[in-house]
């Protein structure tokens, strides 16, 4: 461990890399842990029993899944006002601190039991969560010098900030809201994210001069508008829109975690371990654990397959993400045919899911957001980022639709639809995946920055 001994607080190092990485670092680690702690309980609040000795809404599957999807749709979208205000009014130094009281607004009042303060606290989650997040990973961009080989490992310690916040986040206001009361655990996660807050508002001092609102003369602003699309411009946001495809066929799998999945736990699998109920909400710290122990095994596996001269192109990895991510859902199928023999099923077809899912996940979602900004013309870079988020927003949104519509088709359907189709789907893509390749010009051989 070590610091350098410059006067000035925001060139200050620690472990070798700018100490505003461990601020934001912290900082988004609480917030995830918030958000995620928040997600956990949210559908099984909902239709918890009026009666019983942990009161809910009450309400049936069917309704928490659909306001849940609005939700998590909400919150994806709301990064594009959020980007916005960065980039024009505030800068994402301030975008960010602004979020965070808004979060931290947000999650207290979910303490609070009424119904009107849970959908006021939703609202402020979703506007602090635009604020937030879309800003503050570009922050960690700006702590660095362009070529600077520090940058991608900054990233990657970021990043593993925010698993470890996903990962402990249900296992304490899970426990917490399933064992003694709901609001108890909304408001642990709005201790988290006050934590968070507290440690952005006094680390400031070692961001000096990061996420500043940039200034782009009118002059500027009117060429970058007139510069017309070049044809292989063109031919890239041909590429674009299959990826914005694939990205809503994604996540309209992947996050049936948060509500069908969720629900299942709590209502139909046996979680029963050496004579001690696990919390239905502990399973979605699974994701999170399987990222940080697998995480650097699954980058390995496709640098090796680079190596070797292989396919490892972005739009293979991700059809290939969505392919192993639906073969979760065949497990989840299993799981649901158990159920009708036997009135439960096992945990471990849960845990093989969410193995599958993650696998998944780590060789779709760390390419995707890269790849799209290598493709995207400069003139529509915003606009794109944008579309991004949008995109991921209408997967959730897709995904709460198939959870709404499970208890009329049978799980078993359900989940077995989504298997077939997602493995369809991915065999598609790679049968398409030289024209598709051809029409991106190769776009991943330019050495571009994400962030």
């Amino acid at each position: 461990m070590s610091e350098s001994n410059l006067n000035e607080p925001h060139e200050k190092i620690f472990l070798g890399h700018p100490a505003g990485l461990f601020v934001l670092f912290f900082t988004e680690l609480w917030e995830r842990f918030s958000y995620y702690g928040m997600r956990a309980l949210f559908t099984i609040f909902l239709v918890a029993e009026t009666t019983s000795q942990n009161p809910g809404f009450g309400w049936s599957n069917e309704e928490a899944i659909w306001l849940y999807g609005w939700y998590t749709m909400l919150v994806y979208i709301a990064a594009i006002p959020g980007g916005w205000i960065a980039d024009n009014l505030l800068g994402q130094k301030k975008t960010v601190m602004l979020g965070g009281i808004l979060l931290c607004l947000g999650h207290g009042i979910l303490a609070f039991d009424s119904e009107l303060s849970f959908y006021i606290g939703c609202g402020f989650i979703i506007l602090g969560v635009g604020g937030l997040k879309p800003n503050i990973s570009s922050m960690v961009g700006g702590l660095y010098p362009q070529g600077d080989e520090r940058r991608d490992l900054g990233f990657y310690i970021f990043y593993m900030g925010i698993n470890l916040g996903a990962f402990l986040a249900p296992l304490f206001c899970g426990w917490v809201g399933e064992t003694y009361n709901w609001h108890y655990g909304f408001g642990l996660a709005a201790m988290g994210m006050l934590i968070g807050q507290i440690t952005y508002y006094f680390g400031q001092k070692y961001l000096v001069g990061v996420g500043e609102l940039k200034k782009t003369s009118t002059e500027e602003k009117k060429k970058l508008r007139q510069k017309k699309l070049t044809p292989i411009e063109k031919d890239r946001i041909k590429v674009l829109l299959i990826s914005f495809l694939m990205i809503i066929i994604f996540w309209g799998a992947f996050e049936q975690a948060g509500g069908l999945m969720n629900l299942y736990a709590k209502q139909k699998t046996d979680r029963m371990l050496l004579g001690y109920e696990i919390p239905a909400s502990w399973f979605q710290s699974l994701n999170a654990f399987f990222i940080i122990t697998l995480a650097v095994v699954i980058g390995g596996m496709w640098m090796r397959i680079k190596s070797k001269g292989r396919e490892a192109s972005a739009i293979f990895k991700i059809a290939v993400g969505i392919m192993i991510m639906g073969f979760g859902f065949l497990f989840m199928r299993f799981a649901a045919l158990e159920y009708e023999f036997l009135g439960y099923s096992s945990m471990h077809w849960l845990v093989l899911a969410y193995l599958f899912h993650t696998v998944g996940e780590l060789c779709a979602s760390p390419v995707s957001l890269s790849y799209i900004t290598k493709l995207a013309p400069e003139k529509y870079a915003a606009l794109m980022m944008g579309l991004y988020f949008a995109a991921s927003g209408l997967g959730n949104k897709l995904a709460a639709n198939i959870g709404e519509n499970a208890e009329a088709t049978g799980e078993k359907a359900t989940f077995t639809g989504i298997f077939i189709f997602c493995s369809v789907f991915a065999l598609l893509v790679i049968a398409l995946l030289k024209p598709i390749k051809r029409l991106a010009h190769g776009a991943e051989d330019l050495n571009l920055k994400t962030f």
